[in-house]
């Protein structure tokens, strides 16, 4: 199976300055998918920058302190530019994002 690594980067549609949204992944380079069953590790950017963890179950984990119970149906996403997903922040309020950079890790040039 081809894989690689990439960082990938999606945007708030309501407010693309608000809450960037950062996460590392390993894809499957025909189909696109996520191939990580393991737990993915990100960041939120909205001025501050809050780490998290994308749990296996989509549960975006802020950490023991975050009163959050957020979750996102990113882990079932064809990643792609221009794809978009959900982040559900409680039983009524839903933000979209779409995807808007991808960047393959470990592929910049070494040499001069």
């Amino acid at each position: 199976m081809n894989t690689f690594e990439a960082r990938v980067k999606a945007l708030w549609r309501d407010d693309p300055t608000e809450a960037s949204m950062i996460v590392d992944l390993r894809l499957d380079a025909q189909t696109k998918s996520i191939l990580a069953p393991w737990d993915i590790f990100g960041t939120l950017d909205g001025g501050c920058s809050r780490p998290f963890i994308l749990r296996r179950n989509g549960e975006i984990d802020l950490g023991v302190g975050s009163p959050h119970r957020w979750h996102t149906n990113l882990r079932g996403l064809r990643v792609g530019v221009g794809a978009r997903f959900q982040v559900f922040w409680n039983e009524t309020d839903v933000g979209e994002y779409e995807v808007v950079k991808i960047a393959r890790l470990g592929s910049r040039d070494e040499g001069g």
